[in-house]
């Protein structure tokens, strides 16, 4: 049988893989580490058998497994999976794995989707919003300032009351 302590770090990388507090491996977690060690083939094992074990072992009212329990679930795919040789083969299959981030979404820069994403191709009112250098002016790009200095928006004779009654 693999050592504990590589199995147990694999073990603890798949089951913070989405929530970095967690305590336990939860299911969704468990098939994701079956699929990406090859332990779930689609042929010998499939993911439904992946499901049915972890429910099968998994403590009447949790939702999550511990790593002895992620253990005995990996030995009974095993007698699914591996039909010739030790069964303790399919710890192998996950010592040393990552879980990978398959179907992960990019930016995408084809056709028109580019200058949604380029602020400096923004026009009218949203090109107020950012400076010469794309970044966001925050809340003085949103809002319009009140002056509060008595003449309405756009007055051309602003500051020139005194000059004339002087």
């Amino acid at each position: 049988m693999a050592e504990d302590g590589p199995l147990k770090e694999a073990f603890t990388l798949f089951m913070k893989q989405g929530a970095a507090k967690a305590v336990g491996m939860s299911n969704k977690n468990f098939v994701k580490c079956c699929k990406d060690c090859k332990v779930v083939d689609g042929k010998l094992c499939t993911q439904t058998d992946a499901d049915i074990v972890f429910s099968k072992n998994k403590p009447k009212g949790a939702q999550v497994i511990d790593f002895e329990t992620f253990k005995a679930c990996l030995l009974e795919l095993a007698n699914k999976r591996i039909k010739e040789g030790p069964k303790d083969k399919i710890f192998e299959m996950v010592v040393g794995k990552t879980p990978g981030l398959k179907g992960v979404t990019t930016t995408s820069k084809t056709g028109g989707v580019d200058k949604f994403t380029d602020a400096s191709k923004y026009t009218g009112s949203h090109k107020e919003r950012f400076g010469a250098d794309g970044k966001g002016k925050g809340l003085d790009g949103r809002a319009d300032r009140a002056e509060n200095s008595g003449y309405v928006g756009n007055y051309k004779g602003q500051g020139s009351y005194d000059a004339k009654t002087s």
